[in-house]
């Protein structure tokens, strides 16, 4: 375990309105250079997590941190070294470009014009447009660059390509990983867009019915899961955990997840009676690994 205080960690945070429960017993930690990709559904708490972990709303129980403070009671003297990209990036539809810049610049003691101007041109958003004729895509760029623009050394992106389609998700999220190369930025990334994150996230929890049932290395998460075909004999599949599986007059097929911590020889079960093993996308994992009541089946 690193010795570095973590930029943001959660231990054990609940938020309640009234008797309606949100969020549960949730903790977790992102380090420096890391990107952790939240991931739920719509409703499944996300937002509200965001909140806590920015000092925006205090949790009924537990405690979120940032770079080891209280998020909290220490809100003001740690937002200078965080950025923020939030779920819908808004300014006065009126203002310029480049007036929203300066009012940002204000804000922050530390501040890179010429860098934000960069990543503006980049972008295609010119200073002298009005922030309300931006695209979408380019809103979220344009708080992309904004959020960058004193340097932080946490970057907290609440829901970024919400509404976006496809080519501006992907023009976002290359940014994104253009931008914290090298940078050791710790990046906590909530979203539900599973494609857009699998080439950027270091670890990934899942977030459903407020609790986080899953919280590891991405890469460790696939290697745990699996889809196997067979023909006529279905193999034993002992020590796996069946998420989904579908049986037809040919055969079936299954998605599977191995115990975690434990090594599987998916080899060797390719080898059995021409059963066919292979990899899993993050997105068909995920849907695999929830079920009709929008629970984690671990």
């Amino acid at each position: 375990m690193s010795l570095e205080i973590s930029p943001l960690s959660l231990a054990g945070v609940g938020v309640a309105y009234g008797k309606h429960r949100i969020l549960e017993a949730v903790s977790l930690r992102v380090e420096p250079g890391q990107v952790y990709a939240l991931l739920g559904r719509n409703g499944a708490g996300k937002s509200s997590l965001a909140r806590c972990m920015l000092g925006l709303q205090c949790p009924t129980e537990g405690r979120a941190s940032l770079f080891g403070e209280d998020a909290w009671k220490f809100r003001h003297q740690a937002m200078n070294r965080v950025g923020v990209v939030p779920e819908s990036p808004d300014a006065p539809p009126g203002m310029r470009v480049d007036e929203v810049v300066a009012f940002c610049r204000k804000l922050n003691a530390k501040w890179d014009d010429s860098a934000v101007a960069e990543r503006l041109k980049r972008a295609g958003i010119a200073l002298d447009a009005k922030f309300g004729s931006l695209s979408r895509g380019q809103k979220a760029q344009a708080s992309l660059a904004l959020a960058l623009g004193h340097g932080p050394e946490l970057l907290v992106l609440d829901d970024p390509t919400m509404g976006l389609d496809a080519v501006a998700r992907r023009g976002f999220f290359e940014s994104l990983v253009g931008e914290l190369a090298d940078h050791g930025v710790a990046v906590l990334l909530t979203t539900h867009d599973l494609a857009g994150i699998e080439g950027v996230a270091d670890r990934v929890g899942i977030l459903l019915n407020g609790r986080l049932d899953i919280d590891e290395p991405l890469e460790t998460l696939k290697s745990r899961l699996r889809r196997i075909r067979w023909g006529a004999l279905r193999p034993a599949l002992e020590g796996l955990k069946v998420l989904r599986e579908e049986q037809s007059a040919w055969g079936g097929e299954a998605i599977v997840l191995a115990k975690s911590g434990a090594a599987f020889d998916w080899i060797a079960i390719a080898g059995e009676n021409g059963t066919e093993v292979e990899s899993v996308a993050l997105e068909e994992a995920f849907i695999a690994l929830v079920d009709e009541n929008h629970e984690v089946r671990v």
